[in-house]
């Protein structure tokens, strides 16, 4: 079991290291990605508010999958031992995980990236009309508030109200918005460094 927590803790290393070179992955390693992309999105991100939570919920979905680990090394031809070895495979898998832009792993490792303390800071609601939503792995709302000032709220969690916006949410452009947020301290891999943004905790369309 050590073995297996030392595996995962390389593994989630891996994640943030937005360089690593990746290889294609064989069939074991492909059904190792496709599980652990399916187990994080079973994981209630609503229930996760500090840095520790989100360790936790990845390490009890990593260690359910990590019997896969030794038949990827087996795969590869490496053995499990080669400490060396075993974090190059958790540095691909990250990789790979990162490159398929699996939603539910992106998602956790924002909030794993984030401070020991809780996740939000700060809190507020914001109303304005919806200019467009920005796909940069995550969506983002931007609204024009009433000082004409553009504002940006991450779409990072469900929220009260996101069940509107699971469709075709571009037809609510230009419809006024009442955005409930929380501040929060995040890693975001594209720009390399951490920032504070505002995460959408409710969306109400005022009529």
């Amino acid at each position: 079991m050590k073995t297996f927590l030392l595996a995962a803790l390389l593994f989630l290393f891996a994640a943030f290291n937005v360089n690593a070179q990746n290889k294609t992955p064989g069939p074991v390693e492909q059904k190792l990605l496709d599980s652990l992309c399916v187990g994080l999105a079973k994981i209630d991100l609503t229930k996760i508010s500090t840095k520790q939570e989100a360790n936790d919920a990845f390490m009890d979905c990593f260690t359910s999958y990590a019997f896969l680990l030794m038949d990827v090394a087996k795969e590869r031809g490496v053995e499990f031992g080669d400490n060396a070895a075993m974090h190059q495979i958790g540095t691909d898998i990250g990789a790979s995980l990162l490159k398929n832009k699996c939603s539910a792993f992106m998602k956790l490792a924002t909030l794993m990236a984030g401070s020991d303390s809780k996740v939000n800071s700060g809190s507020g609601v914001t109303q304005g009309k919806l200019k467009r939503i920005d796909n940069k792995g995550f969506n983002y709302f931007i609204i024009t508030d009433a000082a004409g000032k553009e504002q940006s709220f991450i779409w990072l969690r469900q929220f009260a109200g996101y069940e509107k916006f699971t469709g075709s949410p571009v037809t609510y452009a230009g419809k006024k918005l009442k955005i409930k947020w929380q501040e929060m301290e995040v890693y975001l891999p594209g720009a390399k460094g951490y920032y504070k943004v505002k995460e959408i905790s409710q969306i109400e369309i005022l009529k």
